[in-house]
């Protein structure tokens, strides 16, 4: 029988019948119902081709069969746990891999890794400039990404979302804010990669631009806007339930 077509769901019924002798207390402890039981041992039977339960005048009786495979199927059951355990383990690992752009690691990522670092120095840490690299392939914890919202990921907004016109000049387009000149303007006369490049190119003297006011901190002067984009602090749900990440991005929101 191939693995993928094993028929776990009934062998931990079977577990629990065995046990307790009884399909009233093998419901109780699985949360189902009495008839659930029996249908999925009905079904197990039909599938192995032999009788696994026999009703006597004292009660539910093993079979000679059910009881010739039932050691294994316990020992197997106990290294499922033991699988389960070790995966688990990864959520105690004190390696945390983080995607993160260079301009928001500097301006505001950087100092609270120093800070959780400090209350954890035996945490070690894997940073990653491109913030889009896919979670699974990199084996990521977190990202930062500007973004408009979570989307499919689990995530929290940092900052509110503002955008701070620095420096003057001519405009300064970047992907987060293409056209800063409006639709009546002829386009901006320097167009860079990310809002950490326009804040360089602002403090070269190249013009303004309208960059998130994380980069900027707290006290950032300048004209302020609302934008419905924003750098979010993500990952996937599985990731997202990690201890290890819930305490990191508890510290980082604090």
């Amino acid at each position: 029988m191939k693995r993928t077509h094993l028929p776990l769901n009934a062998l931990r019924v079977l577990d629990a019948a065995a046990r307790h002798l009884s399909f009233t207390r093998a419901a109780d402890e699985l949360a189902v119902t009495p008839a659930a039981v029996g249908q999925q041992i009905r079904a197990l039977e039909d599938m192995l081709g032999v009788v696994l339960f026999r009703r006597t005048p004292k009660g539910l009786e093993l079979t000679d069969e059910a009881g010739a495979g039932l050691e294994a199927l316990r020992i197997g059951f106990l290294h499922f746990e033991d699988a389960v355990q070790a995966m688990q383990a990864g959520q105690s690992s004190l390696v945390y891999t983080i995607a993160c752009p260079r301009d928001v690691f500097a301006a505001w990522l950087a100092p609270r890794l120093a800070a959780f670092r400090a209350d954890h120095p035996e945490v070690r840490i894997n940073l990653l400039p491109d913030s889009a690299v896919d979670f699974t392939e990199a084996n990521l914890d977190l990202a930062v990404r500007w973004s408009d919202g979570p989307g499919d990921l689990e995530g929290v907004q940092l900052g509110d979302g503002a955008r701070v016109s620095v420096g003057d000049g001519p405009w300064i387009a970047w992907p987060g804010d293409p056209n800063p000149g409006g639709d009546n303007g002829e386009g901006a006369p320097l167009s860079v990669g990310d809002a950490g490049q326009a804040l360089a190119a602002v403090q070269a003297g190249l013009g303004r631009a309208r960059v998130p006011a994380l980069l900027l901190g707290n006290d950032a002067a300048g004209e302020r806007d609302s934008c419905r984009y924003a750098y979010w602090l993500l990952a996937p749900l599985p990731q997202w339930r990690q201890k290890k990440v819930k305490a990191l991005v508890a510290f980082l929101t604090a």
